[in-house]
């Protein structure tokens, strides 16, 4: 009885930290005994056989994100050896639809927290920009599969959107002024339909 109460005390903390029902967390947690071969902790290597991942040109990105620190609200920087299930659903979270249903501030924090998450998968330094390497290194990695597209378009298409930035960000610039990266205050303003304007370029 005891360890039936704290079970369903557990569900219902997880619940209120993540945003999942009780039914989700129960599927959620057959994905990850799947993931983890009924370990208590993932590592990256467990990632290595997920279908859904293995063509994916940006993967060592995604599974990378799994073990920022940042995201998982453990610190500003640097990665976990390792994952428990709580950490995988705060992951996941992530991936949730925005619940419309609740207030409008409620909402916003929501939209932030999600921008945060793609913002720490294109600022691989932690550094708190995104800098034009790290921003042609993502490029160059989505197009990788296209055998249409050479090393150098791929360049100058973040080239092209980084000066797009630039320009709403800042204004007009000196000449000798230098865009140093986009900031999170930065990829607020230019939002979601800049990087999907930029992708459509590809």
């Amino acid at each position: 009885m005891g360890a039936a109460h704290s079970a369903s005390e557990e569900v219902r903390e997880l619940e209120g930290k993540t945003g999942f029902s009780s039914d989700q967390i129960e599927q959620l947690h057959r994905r990850f005994k799947q993931l983890s071969g009924d370990q208590p902790t993932i590592r990256k290597e467990n990632f290595n056989n997920v279908p859904d991942l293995e063509l994916n040109p940006i993967r060592s990105k995604i599974v990378r994100a799994f073990f920022d620190n940042r995201n998982l609200r453990k610190g500003s920087s640097g990665l976990a050896d390792e994952i428990n299930f709580e950490d995988f659903l705060t992951i996941m979270s992530y991936f949730r639809p925005i619940d419309t249903t609740l207030g409008e501030e409620q909402v916003e924090l929501s939209r932030k927290e999600k921008l945060k998450f793609l913002f720490h998968m294109y600022d691989s330094d932690s550094d708190g920009r995104i800098t034009l390497e790290e921003y042609r290194n993502v490029v160059e990695e989505l197009l990788s599969g296209n055998p249409h597209i050479e090393k150098e378009s791929a360049r100058s298409i973040a080239d092209g959107a980084m000066m797009e930035a630039a320009s709403v960000c800042v204004g007009q610039m000196e000449p000798d002024q230098v865009y140093e990266g986009i900031t999170f205050e930065d990829f607020l303003k230019l939002g979601l339909p800049w990087f999907l304007t930029a992708w459509t370029q590809m």
